[in-house]
């Protein structure tokens, strides 16, 4: 997770006494505990797979030694990697169906996670500990408490007495949380398409938001998301170059002035405003459970994108906004050479997260206009990124969700939303792949300590998230 991969939820839940309301009402169905489930889950927790000091391939091992006990052979697993990249490794299971008619369904997940230094932490980063109700350690929400729950459901699935009709994929991969390092999905959606084929792709961006509290501390479960595209990620480099000299005799043209004022203008630049309709369909429904100001003028927009009022009242919220346009922000500076020299050489970096069907080359074109100044240069510093595409809302994929959610989370609706962020679903939906982020576990608005310090899941979130996205994948397979 390279950022934010859901709308902040926490707007909605806190603003809302209607949504307050619906969720004082539900009851989240118990989930029984299994021992073989939290040790998988331990495992892969408690095996460090940032890039900088820990492995993916280690934990890869550990999963294939897994998927062995429970039956699957060598013709079902599929170990990549590449030697430049021997700690970077992955996997891909395939469970077989009955139907050769029916195509498959991929289940997505990165086993990478953000490096943790153990001086900065109250507990142990590398170790899964259970206190207060929750599981505490690095990755357990970002995102091994999924990956172990993909894993645990190709397990039972190989144990069930009938195999499914549809055949069911695994693939876990690393690289997700560094931008410029192996990408596993990437790797695989342009080298080994065929092995990963499926109608569609479940994955991480979903989820369900509490009130504030987990549930386990007397909070709600307040809304479910499935996330139904993202944005597609992507940096720029500005440079301004000059031929220096000495800074007792200044000249006009200094480089360092002259990208602060290109970087002013990004900065003041809009993107124009776009839907697609999963953000038409979030700002309709969720507006309408906000019941305030902001909530009338999103319903407002979404049947009226030029309504130039309501959009200003949405633009007032950083989230709101950056759901209906690209947005391209400095993130990065560097400039000069010698504290007593005339700077040969100043630049930026741009961070943009472009709205689906936008591309890094149309995003270059209206940064250069933007700034209007042919002194300063703009580069792509990721080639070739794929062109973010919104998967359909479609009935097959949705209509199970629904219905399992109005089971496990009963008077808790689930809302579609797009990402503002970006995850590995950019790489198999540019290949023809749908990818969804599954509703299932929750979090709490405080962001649990994602890519932070102390990162934690609920106890009930996890075990609860595991039999509903079991229940919906053998929907899905049988």
């Amino acid at each position: 997770m390279r950022s934010v991969k859901r709308p902040l939820w926490a707007v909605v839940a806190l603003a809302s006494t209607g949504l307050s309301a619906m969720a004082s009402a539900a009851a989240v169905v118990p989930a029984p505990r299994d021992a073989a489930f939290v040790n998988t889950f331990r495992e892969i927790v408690e095996t460090d797979s940032s890039i900088t000091t820990g492995s993916c391939t280690a934990v890869a091992d550990k999963v294939e030694s897994r998927l062995r006990k429970a039956g699957y052979g060598d013709s079902e697993i599929t170990r990549f990697a590449v030697p430049d990249h021997p700690t970077e490794g992955g996997l891909v299971i395939v469970l077989q169906g009955r139907s050769m008619a029916l195509k498959p369904i991929l289940l997505l997940g990165h086993i990478d996670v953000v490096t943790a230094k153990r001086e900065d932490w109250v507990r142990d980063p590398y170790r899964l500990i259970e206190e207060g109700g929750y599981f505490y350690g690095r990755g357990t929400s970002d995102m091994k408490s999924i990956d172990a729950i993909w894993i645990d459901t190709m397990v039972r699935l190989h144990g069930e007495k009938q195999r499914p009709r549809r055949t069911v994929k695994m693939a876990l991969t690393c690289g997700e949380e560094t931008s410029g390092a192996f990408n596993g999905a990437q790797w695989l959606s342009h080298n080994r398409r065929a092995l990963i084929d499926a109608e569609f792709a479940l994955n991480e961006g979903g989820g369900g938001l509490t009130d504030g509290k987990g549930l386990s501390e007397g909070g709600k479960l307040v809304v479910q998301e499935l996330q139904v595209g993202e944005k597609a990620y992507q940096d720029f480099t500005l440079t301004v170059t000059n031929p220096g000299g000495h800074s007792s005799q200044p000249v006009p043209d200094n480089a360092i002035v002259t990208l602060a004022r290109a970087l002013e203008k990004v900065h003041a630049y809009q993107f124009p405003l776009q839907f697609n309709d999963t953000t038409r369909a979030y700002f309709a429904r969720s507006g309408a459970l906000r019941g305030d100001a902001t909530g009338r003028a999103m319903v407002a927009l979404a049947a009226n994108p030029v309504d130039a009022a309501a959009e200003a009242v949405v633009n007032r919220d950083k989230m709101l906004h950056s759901l209906l346009r690209t947005t391209c922000v400095p993130t990065m500076v560097s400039a000069g050479h010698a504290l007593n020299a005339l700077p040969q050489r100043a630049s930026a970096n741009v961070n943009c997260r472009m709205f689906p069907g936008n591309s890094s080359a149309q995003t270059q074109a209206a940064l250069v206009a933007a700034m209007g100044d042919p002194s300063v240069s703009v580069e792509e510093r990721g080639k070739d990124k794929p062109i973010a595409k919104a998967p359909p809302l479609d009935p097959k994929v949705v209509g199970p969700i629904e219905k399992l959610a109005a089971k496990y989370f009963p008077g808790v609706p689930v809302v579609p939303s797009m990402s503002t962020g970006a995850s590995d679903a950019v790489y198999t939906g540019a290949v023809g792949i749908p990818t969804y982020g599954v509703p299932g576990v929750w979090g709490n608005p405080d962001g649990d300590g994602i890519h932070g310090l102390n990162e934690r899941i609920e106890v009930r979130s996890l075990l609860t998230g595991r039999t509903y996205l079991y229940d919906l994948v053998k929907t899905y397979a049988y």
